[in-house]
């Protein structure tokens, strides 16, 4: 390695004796050849070696690597302070840097974008700022501003790779307290409440197919909710096998499900075992559907076979509580009950014959965590590596 950092030192010389102004990764290969070699090797060891490495990890020209990203509020606003002091923005973590990153500002086609998860007015009230993820990007989908309407006209759609955000189509009916979720390349949103309480929206269910060409962007109406029951909260919908489960209340309180068929575009009834083992929040990966229990902190998976929950992390006073989770990779990410800390579980195939591993991260300071997500790492410039 350190004979790499010799190499890597060396200034880039071009045949001709000017210096060229892509550095050499590899000397006596060309680059394309030298993308080839080095895009097998971790990323955490590349990043150790030169500034020329580090670069590249994060080019087009690396796979990216996952990582964690945050939706985040401030903890102690200024008082009296304008609207977007108060909203909620994003970070990325990087793992490999092992530090975060502030996602550029959304846009806004008028005043700064306000998006609040605490009214200064009501400190104890939780307001819900709602984002997902689908076809690698990040989305989102509603939120409140500090007159209790609506924050959002588009979905705001964030595109890792490209570093660059943009608007997706204008919703039907601008919304907060709804139901998000994605399946593919498809994301829905159902129920809710505009900026005042209409039956129809409250029982309303649209689809957005990313697939499509940008101008081809609409939000397609699919079959309503039986009824209003799901405007009451802001409710991730699970894309799970073809379908959406989804239900009103975490925890063990008495809830009501529902399912929605995706092909068949018809509401199911939830599975009895489903619905009952459904005690927090829920995440999907690799086909796999896993719920965190409040109350215990134990992690479970759903088997659709015996129409259960088998528990795979046993009780963790780490997970007590936790407001939202994440599950990508191998691992579970889960926001702890204040907000304070992000909890990690490994959750691997290696891991599940020993004691899962838990890693503490917290959020940049003054800041409290609202969701997590797992997704490509942001393409940085070079001048920020």
């Amino acid at each position: 390695m350190e004979a790499a950092k010799r190499r890597c030192k060396k200034k880039d010389i071009s045949i001709d004796g000017n210096e060229q102004t892509e550095p050499v990764l590899l000397p006596g290969l060309p680059n394309h050849l030298a993308w080839l070699c080095l895009a097998d090797i971790p990323p955490s060891l590349l990043y150790r070696v030169c500034i020329s490495w580090r670069r590249f990890i994060y080019s087009p020209n690396f796979p990216p690597f996952y990582s964690l990203y945050a939706l985040l509020a401030p903890t102690s606003p200024a008082p009296n302070s304008a609207c977007h002091f108060h909203s909620a923005s994003f970070s990325c973590f990087d793992p490999v840097a092992w530090k975060w990153r502030s996602l550029p500002s959304p846009p806004t086609s008028g005043p700064p974008l306000c998006m609040l998860s605490r009214h200064p007015s009501y400190i104890s009230r939780i307001l819900p700022v709602q984002s997902i993820t689908a076809s690698g990007h990040l989305l989102l989908i509603a939120a409140n501003t500090h007159n209790f309407l609506p924050a959002l006209t588009h979905p705001l759609v964030f595109n890792p790779l490209s570093n660059k955000w943009s608007f997706g189509p204008p919703f039907t009916s601008p919304r907060r307290w709804c139901v998000t979720g994605s399946m593919d390349s498809s994301v829905y949103v159902a129920s809710g409440t505009g900026a005042q309480y209409q039956r129809d929206v409250a029982r309303s269910l649209e689809r957005w197919d990313m697939s499509k060409k940008e101008a081809d962007w609409i939000w397609e109406t699919r079959t309503a909710c039986k009824d209003a029951k799901f405007s009451r909260e802001a409710i991730e919908a699970i894309g799970y096998r073809g379908k959406l489960c989804m239900v009103n209340i975490k925890g063990r309180a008495l809830k009501e499900g529902a399912v929605y068929n995706i092909s068949m575009n018809k509401w199911e009834q939830m599975p009895r075992g489903m619905l009952g083992g459904w005690t927090g929040p829920a995440t999907m990966d690799d086909q796999v559907m896993h719920v965190v229990d409040q109350e215990t902190g134990s992690l479970s998976m759903y088997d659709p076979d015996n129409d259960c929950w088998e528990e795979f992390v046993g009780p963790s006073d780490h997970l007590k509580g936790a407001q939202h989770i994440s599950a990508g990779r191998g691992k579970v990410c889960a926001v702890s009950a204040d907000g304070a800390k992000i909890f990690v579980v490994d959750i691997s195939a290696s891991a599940s014959a020993r004691h899962p591993n838990f890693w503490i991260l917290e959020p940049p300071e003054g800041m409290e965590v609202i969701a997590v997500h797992i997704l490509p790492r942001m393409s940085i410039h070079q001048s920020s590596c």
